[in-house]
């Protein structure tokens, strides 16, 4: 079982691996590593693991995704969390997982042509079981559905899950340490690449470090004189008590047209929206909330399901409570995972929007490409795809 501990001086010394950043794409990539056979370290500044940007996310995951690598780690990693309790080896282990479905909503004739695109392009990339529907399904299954509505996508298998448990058990599951109010200060080369990790408490002597320091990642990438393409744009949500029936059995709904989601959540319901034009900012601990977010949100949420104008009368400040992360944007919008050539033992698991949903089987795709188990040129998502010139966006929707 993983120990997630305060480290000493004694705990430092030679390591197979170090993992910097202890959110839940980090303990995923730390769990992998050590269930390879490597002595593993994660070094996280924090005072627990999934303390920073993971427990901001809206704790979702999906497969309805139109890029192919995209899509080669949602469908895994979906059916991890699926069986988590096998995948860790702790029998009976919870994570909360509710598959209620993801449900992507519009109202623009000029839509939904895409959308019936998405879910052809899913099926190609072996995601047989969305589905497309129009609106007198539509409102049939989801009758609190605004009648103004359209055309959707709907995959069942599709949901959430609690980012805390999840961590945990990935953390629980495996034998790396995990080294907590630690911060890296700096990466040690020498003529063969990578040799060590410095850091607030002490130095481990390594040949591979992983980074995985999700808004910091640019940080630690120019720690080895690396200029990574990562932006990180705040992302805020909100949760929201009520007496207001909420039903309890809806899926988590996306309004295309404004990027607005919501979901049900005990006791009331969270609510949030991408706003395409967030700048990038400086990652930072403290990740300030805007005051008239959650009003701007209701208003977009209310558009495509009614019940939330109710909502909206009744709602008082105590009842909200607005919380924001990063999400981390690259070139093309999908993440960096693979080694950097130039800097041998180097690796990188960062640059995620999509953190949470596709943590599982990221993190063995690292494993296996540290540990020889897959040919680096079969990585779509290797950091130098961009000089390959093999970048190209895809339409997934909801990632801006």
């Amino acid at each position: 079982m993983g120990r997630i501990f305060t480290p000493t001086g004694a705990d430092f010394g030679q390591t197979d691996a170090v993992v910097i950043g202890g959110g839940i794409v980090g303990t995923a990539t730390a769990f992998w590593l050590s269930r390879a056979g490597l002595d593993v370290v994660l070094v996280e500044m924090r005072d627990g693991l999934s303390t920073l940007t993971t427990p901001a996310s809206a704790e979702c995951f999906r497969a309805q995704f139109a890029e192919p690598a995209m899509a080669q780690l949602a469908v895994p990693s979906i059916e991890m969390f699926e069986h988590f309790d096998d995948v860790i080896g702790i029998p009976g282990y919870s994570i909360s997982i509710k598959q209620q479905g993801y449900l992507f909503l519009t109202d623009d004739p000029a839509t939904v042509g895409d959308l019936k695109e998405n879910v052809a392009q899913q099926y190609k990339l072996g995601v047989t079981d969305s589905v497309f529907i129009e609106r007198d399904e539509i409102i049939a299954r989801f009758p609190h559905i605004s009648p103004s509505v359209l055309a959707a996508t709907f995959r069942q298998r599709d949901g959430w899950l609690s980012c805390h448990e999840t961590t945990q058990g990935f953390a629980k599951g495996c034998d790396a340490r995990f080294f907590i109010n630690t911060k890296t200060t700096g990466i040690q080369t020498d003529q063969k690449g990578i040799c060590g990790v410095e850091t607030t408490r002490g130095i481990l002597q390594t040949r591979i470090v992983v980074n995985t320091a999700g808004p910091f990642a640019g940080e630690i990438g120019r720690m080895v004189n690396l200029d990574l393409p990562l932006e990180p744009v705040r992302r805020q949500k909100v949760y929201i008590t009520t007496t207001v029936d909420i039903p309890q059995n809806a899926p988590f709904t996306v309004d295309v047209n404004n990027n607005s989601y919501w979901r049900p959540e005990p006791g009331g319901v969270i609510i949030g929206w991408v706003d395409s034009d967030e700048p990038v900012s400086p990652p930072s601990e403290k990740v300030h909330t805007d005051w008239e977010f959650p009003a701007i949100a209701l208003d977009k949420v209310k558009r495509l399901t009614p019940f939330f104008e109710d909502i909206e009368k009744a709602v008082r400040q105590p009842d909200m409570n607005t919380s924001a992360g990063f999400y981390m944007y690259t070139p093309d919008d999908q993440p960096l995972i693979g080694s950097i050539p130039e800097v041998p033992g180097f690796y990188v698991n960062c640059g995620y929007w999509a953190g949470v949903m596709l943590s599982p089987e990221a993190g063995k795709l690292i494993s296996d490409l540290v540990t020889g188990k897959m040919d680096p040129q079969k990585n779509l998502l290797r950091p130098s795809r961009f000089e390959e010139g093999l970048v190209k966006k895809g339409k997934t929707l909801m990632s801006h």
